[in-house]
């Protein structure tokens, strides 16, 4: 291979230089032995338009999107696949038949980590909550009605961000609580998901009793920094099946890696050990 034959992708964000996914790729990059690069590149809001309309003069195949991007760049792309759609953002882009692609693999990444960890969790078990109403909590939403779960009850310190996520993604199975409630809606769930950055190292606390949770629930909250929050370590310490943010943001990274260097990833422990590494 020359030079000019290295496939070029990356990340954009700002702020960009806390993100995981240069160390994520590059570890695929080096294991499958691939001419190519992943770059991190700090894109302002100001830049973003001029910054993706250049992508192909500047021989990149595509991009992850980070805050605050996601949502602007769906209406900067020649077309949005029924996922980004769904979702209301883009956090993949790469180019098909020289159009470019707005792509949502967040609930991918978010689904396929939560089956293939779980031991109990299935869609027909009963009723999720949703903790958050945020970009993540879209991903997790839409996927997880899609796969058929029967309820979720869905709450977020600003009641009205829930509503009106309700009322974008139109699903009769969506329950608002009220914040105040969120302890009462934990009766009877089969799956509990934190989608918010509360409990996350240098955040504030969720402040969450599960006395009210089935034993038989899982807990899955997508903070990965501290690997165990304290909503895990309580939910496990009572004997609940517990699931880290850790695997979602290596199995959302799987379809871009593909797209752009044609190669599908396998997310395994060699990777995870990688990036908890980098996390220490």
């Amino acid at each position: 291979m020359t030079n000019k034959e290295k496939i070029i992708a990356g990340v954009i964000g700002d702020p960009i230089s806390h993100s995981l996914s240069p160390c994520l790729h590059g570890y695929w990059l080096s294991k499958y032995n691939i001419n190519g690069e992943y770059e991190a590149f700090h894109v302002t809001s100001a830049e973003l338009p001029s910054f993706i309309k250049s992508l192909n003069e500047k021989s990149i195949a595509g991009i992850n999107v980070t805050v605050p991007h996601k949502e602007d760049v769906l209406k900067l792309v020649d077309k949005v696949d029924e996922k980004a759609r769904k979702i209301g953002a883009v956090n993949t882009v790469y180019f098909e038949k020289g159009k470019m692609i707005g792509s949502n693999t967040d609930g991918v990444g978010f689904l396929t980590h939560l089956k293939q960890t779980t031991k109990r969790w299935k869609a027909e078990n009963g009723p999720v909550v949703i903790i958050g109403a945020g970009g993540a909590a879209r991903a997790a939403l839409v996927s997880l009605l899609d796969d058929g779960v029967p309820e979720v009850r869905l709450t977020n310190r600003t009641k009205e961000r829930a509503e009106n996520l309700k009322k974008e993604i139109d699903y009769k199975r969506i329950h608002i609580i009220d914040w105040e409630a969120r302890e009462d809606a934990l009766d009877g769930a089969a799956l509990v998901v934190n989608v918010t950055t509360l409990g996350m190292t240098r955040q504030r606390p969720l402040e969450l009793s599960l006395d009210n949770l089935p034993k038989s629930a899982s807990v899955y909250d997508i903070v990965y920094s501290p690997l165990e929050t304290e909503l895990l370590k309580n939910a496990r310490n009572r004997g609940n099946e517990t699931i880290d943010g850790l695997g979602m943001l290596l199995h959302q990274a799987a379809p871009g890696f593909k797209k752009w260097f044609g190669v599908d990833p396998n997310v395994d422990q060699g990777l995870r050990d990688h990036i908890l590494k980098a996390l220490s």
